[in-house]
């Protein structure tokens, strides 16, 4: 499948040509496309109507979905990428705004209201009158979310062949002390270098990391014993298990979403 490389330019915040509160963008994507780093002179709110995609910052990977949204800063470095038929959406919010939710990236729960008032800004017959209204709203109902889905990559020699296995194949199902004994370590060595490096566990990382593959196979139309079994679970409810307890929702609900 061909898969597309797009450049931005690396941009510090700072006022736009075009003065804007809000502004919308969406596409949807024809081909695999990966964004090189950039940043951009306003904040953005990444969200998607439709599929998954990813937003990458130093060694933290964020997957970005219909229900959960990123926060990007003014002149925050980040990359991405998204596959083929995601319908993707950004809303670019003038710098500075009266409001940031923070100076640092983070989630977004896209709830029904945010989403109404984002889409009623991309409107063009919207009156002025209403659009300020609109837009101020937005900002009154922008706030973090208490969950993401988010992995810190380790970057360690040590832990570095791990990473690699495991976001190349999720299912990978090697414990903590096969990983130990195939580096010639302990398993007291790997577990304080991921608690180091991740802030947490080794087997709360794995599962972070299958979930987020899980989330872009579910918003590809997969069923859900399919990725069960595709990202290491033995059965269909284990996976529905572990899958609420990091993303708070069950697969249903999530492809439902």
């Amino acid at each position: 499948m061909t898969r597309v490389t797009r450049s931005l330019p690396v941009l510090a915040p700072g006022p736009t040509e075009v003065p804007f509160v809000i502004k919308g963008y969406d596409e949807v994507v024809e081909h695999d496309t990966v964004w090189d780093e950039h940043s951009h002179p306003f904040h953005e709110l990444l969200w998607n109507e439709r599929g998954a995609s990813t937003a990458v910052v130093g060694a933290r990977v964020w997957t970005i979905t219909p229900a959960w949204g990123l926060w990007m800063p003014a002149g925050t470095l980040h990359s991405g990428s998204a596959v083929a038929g995601t319908w993707f959406r950004a809303s670019f919010f003038g710098f500075p705004t009266t409001s940031s939710i923070s100076g640092t990236p983070v989630a977004v729960e896209i709830t029904p209201l945010l989403r109404l008032l984002l889409e009623r800004l991309g409107d063009p017959g919207l009156p002025g009158h209403s659009r300020a209204a609109t837009e101020a709203l937005v900002l009154d109902v922008l706030a973090p979310s208490p969950r993401e889905l988010l992995v810190r990559m380790p970057t360690s020699a040590l832990l570095r062949p791990i990473a690699e296995v495991v976001r190349e194949d999720p299912g990978d199902s090697r414990t903590l002390a096969d990983w130990a004994s195939a580096l010639g370590v302990s398993p007291r060595t790997v577990t304080r270098a991921f608690n180091a490096e991740t802030g947490t566990s080794f087997a709360r990382w794995v599962a972070a990391v299958r979930a987020q593959r899980a989330v872009a196979l579910l918003g590809q139309g997969w069923d859900v014993e399919a990725v069960a079994e595709h990202v290491g679970y033995r059965s269909a409810s284990a996976f529905g298990a572990a899958f609420r307890r990091t993303t708070g929702l069950t697969p249903g609900t999530f492809r439902a979403r």
